[in-house]
């Protein structure tokens, strides 16, 4: 499938951070991840030149390359990495090249600098100007953060890294208790969706509040029979015993009711048909909804066994900002 299909590990609502950077003489490492596409502002100059929306080296004069290390937000199995060099057109790198290393917590930027065990992601690879050069992997091992290089110099818009989650499960086992087992924090991550014309379909399972109706799943408006519906992927194997629907800033679009399944299959299945045909198994009956409320459900809840996946019905459309599905770890592992 296509791997930008998959989270962005180091968006910055997620807690990803450009730590240190060897040159911004003209625009700031932190423009890397920002969630806004880059834009382009024909009469904005500084003090130091052009104004550009990325980060951007001044011109090298001696043999070497440009860096800066990435701290990703989650840590995770990368599949795939967007170099977008918008707007950078006779100033953007001859190649790129990624590295990875994978140390919990927060070691000092110099430990970082220093680190002797960085492996390759990307080998070294040519870019062009003004595009969104995309560069599939074969998924890497957990990794926490990357050494992102370009050749020699120049400006890079945008650095978008796609992977699934991998938390620190022995952690979440030994504090034991209820986690929200879709959240994207622990690696749920919601597989397919009938439609997300308004809101992506991944917006359900990020963490903390909505910030607005464009930050929840919308759909366009049905015109003809049927509902919406997405699949989640649980993060890890679980019993769900407390589900939340939150439709904070959907006042006149929400839905009017929604309803839950769940079922056990293969964490590598994502073929919408197939995953259509599991045997599915209500747990949360079709249930009115309310405009801008938050609404939980516990006794409602049908059923006991774990669960792999979760099926989200929303009838017959419209916007939901948030979907905890909360319960306990399972016998499974993750």
């Amino acid at each position: 499938m296509d791997f930008t299909e998959y989270i962005d590990l180091a968006a910055e609502r997620l807690g990803g951070r450009v730590l240190a950077a060897n040159d911004e003489f003209f625009a700031p490492k932190e423009n890397l991840l920002k969630a806004s596409a880059p834009v382009w502002i024909p009469d904005k100059y500084t003090d130091d030149g052009k104004w550009m929306d990325g980060w951007e080296t001044r011109r090298r004069r001696t043999p070497g390359y440009d860096w800066c290390i990435v701290k990703l937000g989650l840590p995770g199995a990368v599949h795939g990495v967007v170099v977008d060099t918008a707007h950078f057109k006779g100033n953007f790198p001859d190649h790129c090249e990624l590295e990875a290393c994978a140390i919990d917590g927060d070691p000092p930027v110099a430990q970082l600098e220093d680190y002797k065990d960085w492996s390759t992601l990307l080998q070294k690879s040519p870019l062009s100007g003004d595009s969104r050069n995309l560069f599939p992997l074969a998924p890497s091992n957990r990794v926490t953060h990357l050494r992102f290089k370009i050749y020699p110099d120049g400006g890079v818009a945008r650095l978008r890294v796609h992977g699934e989650v991998i938390p620190d499960w022995p952690a979440l086992r030994r504090a034991g208790g209820a986690i929200d087992l879709a959240g994207v924090e622990h690696g749920g991550w919601v597989i397919v969706s009938s439609d997300m014309f308004f809101g992506s379909r991944n917006n359900l399972i990020l963490p903390g509040p909505s910030t607005g109706m464009h930050d929840g799943w919308e759909t366009r408006r049905r015109r003809g029979p049927g509902h919406d519906w997405c699949i989640v992927r649980l993060g890890a194997t679980g019993k769900i015993t407390g589900v939340e629907v939150d439709t904070a800033y959907f006042k006149g679009n929400f839905p009017e009711s929604c309803s839950l399944e769940i079922c056990s299959a293969p964490r590598d299945l994502t073929d919408p048909d197939a995953l259509g045909a599991l045997p599915w198994k209500e747990i949360l009956p079709r249930t009115r909804l309310r405009a801008d409320s938050v609404h939980f459900y516990e006794k409602e809840l049908l059923g006991g066994e774990e669960a792999t996946h979760a099926r989200f019905h929303i009838y017959p459309d419209g916007g939901v900002a948030r979907l905890r599905l909360f319960g306990i770890l399972g016998k499974q592992g993750s």
